[in-house]
């Protein structure tokens, strides 16, 4: 909790100071929008795709920066175990769920706070924008550990002002999970880091691209990077919200 409210914190900071040198509060979020993420999208999975689209056998954790403490907890994994502890959500939290085959219906739940749904797992993230309508004690009212965790975000503005810019979000109160679905894992110490960014194609279709950095203390060896792309829909046609399954 300390680690977390720190990482928050420290944003909000930032953010406060920044407008305070340009000599008032902030715009809303929703208003200094950096680019357009609201619409519905679908994963466009190209890379890693047997890992992704299907469940690997246990003990499959290639490419994965696993330490043997989470070797050992992956190949434990028993997803009958984790259906009648009623966890089988453990491969939709934030750590892994951009990874998921989905598809995304992203849209302002207000003006400081940005709502993503997925239909795979029926999961919602919130991110709260740092120094735009978040006080600190929201942030000490977080609660247990969640498969989405808080998420604090902030844009980041191109060369050019907001021209070319991204959304950064970092994620932590975790409940633990796993980052591939046969169980290779994640702690409740992970943070998640990512990165939103948008293109136009010339035929005006829109991709989007997220860079997602779990560390995690307890299972990992090293920062562990995927990128992850989809692309925009015209409506919600196909969108399809199912249960978490293992």
């Amino acid at each position: 909790m300390t680690r977390f409210l720190t990482v928050a914190l420290c944003l909000l900071t930032c953010a406060a100071a920044s407008a305070q040198r340009a000599g008032g509060p902030p715009p809303a979020a929703r208003e200094a929008a950096a680019i357009d993420l609201t619409g519905y999208w679908v994963s466009v999975i190209t890379e890693d795709w047997k890992y992704r689209m299907v469940t690997p056998r246990k003990g499959v954790f290639d490419a994965l920066p696993l330490n043997p403490e989470g070797r050992k907890v992956g190949n434990a994994w028993d997803p009958a175990r984790d259906e009648a502890a009623g966890e089988q959500c453990r491969t939709y939290g934030a750590a892994a769920i951009m990874r998921m085959p989905t598809r995304l219906n992203i849209t302002w739940q207000d003006a400081n706070t940005l709502r993503i749904q997925t239909d795979a797992g029926t999961q919602t993230r919130i991110f709260h924008f740092a120094g735009q309508g978040l006080p600190a004690v929201a942030l000490a009212k977080a609660g247990e550990p969640s498969w989405q965790g808080l998420s604090v975000a902030r844009w980041e503005y191109g060369p050019a002002g907001r021209t070319g810019g991204s959304l950064r979000v970092v994620t932590t109160n975790l409940r633990a999970g796993y980052v591939r679905r046969n169980g290779a894992p994640y702690s409740e110490r992970a943070t998640v880091t990512e990165h939103y960014d948008v293109n136009t194609l010339p035929n005006g279709v829109k991709w989007m691209t997220i860079t997602t950095k779990v560390d995690d203390p307890t299972y990992f060896t090293r920062t562990y990077i995927t990128t992850s792309d989809f692309k925009q829909l015209p409506d919600a046609a196909g969108w399809n919200p199912t249960p978490c399954a293992t």
